[in-house]
């Protein structure tokens, strides 16, 4: 017998677990890190379950010093609601004004050329990375007090998250329609009238009632710069001390972005679930008109009848038309103030340049610290607490129909609370500093993140739960195996988004002596210190456009 006939053949080699990509593990690496910052900073601003139990006898104080709440005479509340609202809607109005030519130059479809497409996305930036507290600063010094320039600095602001978010929105549509009109020799504006509106009027409406709750909490907060409204008697009650007025004004705030927030989802639903005749021919603007044709008839009319969908469209037109006039009568908009102003435009930024510290620069970093502290224990406090309500909110996750409602109500409670008004709370309560700052953002995280974490989950692949269920996998299993795990790089992404506006947040709630550079912010406005303004401002677009490169990273690297 040979030697090699005695020899036992060799074991078969199990397959090698597949090892998760160099990317993957430093995306994990770096989310570590950031928690293990935010915990460090947690600990660092002295925020823990005996600070916030010690300041419970002034939690009591404080509300018993609020009661009976004073509000207005109902004609003085419903004309700083009218003007709240009027200028919140001028602001939104505006944004998207500006961001529909702002996202057809940055969407690859309709761009006019890739100089134009980085430029439009250089604007985008610049417009969510400058907070419209400064912007409104700005726009104060040129226009003078009122309403005109809070309209203006959050309908510039708000041009970064729209302009964005219709770019996004171009980009994903099916491109064929616009091709072929390209390829029948139309112009650019041809292709665009033709293939784009129709097909973006949902999200362009959505989107713009979104941005209309996000302006009406920030108008509250520019309140404290001289921008008319509630937040402007907010201001002035709160600075004399006036418990009772300034209360009972953040309740009439907090039912109208509870309010605001219910009938723009309701709204946002209908868009999406809407049926019914469609016209399938022409523009959107011929859809309005009812030209072309119409599927349920199956003819072409040059003057059809008015059938209840087309009523609607114009009706909605009709409303937007007296909104809009009601909101400027309102806001009585100085037209001849508006043109000097910009007449003045160089002067006015001639203040703001060159940039100066003041002579203290250690200052402006080491307050610019604490602000990255505050948005980083915010985010991982928030984080902490959001993620299990999130998980209980999404109706795929929890069978109980009476959990997920309950827990949707929750979220709709404690997001329609400004953060500035929890600020000036807790400010009352645990005085001045960081830990007011954190403890207000955190509860704004909450509300925020949950939200966002609930939507994924529901927005999960059904078929892959499924596909698990019929394996013989209880709920759990099918949570954590499929849902979860879909829905993980979305974690990432909306997390990292909350550390990016919790930044911005903490700055602003500076402002009201929360911690952070939003204070020295403020006392340089306030002084005409407007070059030490123009420093702050670079020091948050830098913070602002390093967190932003790490959000792009990160959600590359996780997807």
């Amino acid at each position: 017998m040979s030697v090699l006939a005695d020899t036992p053949a060799p074991a078969p080699e199990l397959p090698r677990r597949p090892r998760p990509p160099v990317g993957t593990i430093a995306a994990a690496a770096v989310l570590a890190g950031l928690a293990l910052a935010g915990a460090w900073s947690v600990w660092s601003l002295g925020i823990s379950v005996s600070t916030i139990l010690g300041s419970f006898d002034n939690a009591i104080g404080f509300f018993a010093r609020i009661f009976p709440l004073d509000f207005p005479p109902l004609r003085q509340t419903f004309s700083l609601v009218f003007e709240t609202l009027a200028i919140v809607f001028l602001a939104t109005l505006l944004s998207v004004a500006l961001s529909i030519p702002v996202s057809l130059a940055a969407a690859r479809p309709t761009r006019m050329g890739r100089g134009s497409q980085w430029t439009a996305r250089a604007l985008i930036v610049l417009a969510r990375a400058v907070p419209d507290l400064v912007l409104a600063i700005i726009f104060l010094r040129m226009f003078g007090l009122g309403a005109t320039a809070g309209i203006i600095a959050m309908g510039i602001h708000s041009v970064g998250m729209i302009a964005k978010l219709y770019g996004d929105a171009i980009e994903e549509l099916d491109d064929g329609p616009r091709e072929s009109v390209e390829s029948l020799g139309g112009t650019r504006a041809q292709q665009i009238a033709a293939a784009i509106p129709q097909k973006l009027m949902p999200q362009l409406i959505a989107t713009a009632l979104h941005r209309f709750d996000i302006n009406l909490r920030t108008s509250v907060l520019l309140g404290y710069v001289g921008v008319g409204g509630i937040g402007l008697a907010i201001a002035e009650s709160l600075r004399t001390l006036d418990y009772q007025r300034g209360m009972a004004l953040a309740l009439i705030v907090l039912v109208l972005c509870i309010g605001i927030e219910l009938v723009s989802g309701s709204i946002r639903a209908a868009l999406m679930r809407a049926t019914g005749a469609r016209v399938t021919g022409g523009t959107w603007v011929d859809r309005m008109l009812n030209r072309g044709r119409d599927t349920t008839a199956g003819d072409l009319s040059l003057t059809p009848p008015w059938s209840p969908a087309r009523i609607r469209r114009f009706a909605s037109a009709a409303v937007l038309v007296v909104l809009t006039i009601a909101a400027l009568w309102r806001v009585d908009v100085s037209w001849s103030a508006l043109m000097a102003g910009l007449l003045d435009l160089p002067k006015t930024l001639a203040l703001f340049f060159p940039p100066s510290s003041g002579g203290s620069m250690s200052d402006l970093v080491e307050q610019l610290l604490v602000t990255v502290q505050i948005s980083l224990a915010a985010t991982f406090i928030g984080a902490i607490i959001a993620i299990p309500i999130g998980i209980l909110a999404a109706r795929n996750a929890v069978a109980n129909s009476c959990v997920h409602q309950t827990f949707r109500v929750i979220i709709v409670i404690v997001r329609g609370i400004p953060e500035l008004i929890l600020a000036i709370i807790f400010i009352v309560i645990s005085g001045l500093g960081e830990v007011a700052g954190t403890l207000a953002l955190s509860i704004g995280a909450i509300g925020l993140l949950s939200k966002l974490i609930a939507d994924s989950l529901e927005e999960t692949d059904t078929r892959v739960q499924e596909a698990v269920r019929a394996t013989g996998a209880d709920q759990a299993q099918v949570f954590f195996s499929a849902t979860l795990r879909q829905a993980a790089p979305a974690f990432v992404a909306h997390t990292m988004y909350l550390l990016d506006n919790n930044i911005r947040s903490a700055t602003l709630l500076g402002v009201v002596g929360a911690g952070g550079i939003g204070f020295l912010l403020l006392n340089a406005s306030r002084v005409n210190q407007f070059d030490v303004v123009t420093m702050v401002l670079i020091l948050m677009v830098a913070v602002v456009l390093a967190v932003e490169a790490l959000s792009m990273w990160l959600r590359r690297a996780v997807r």
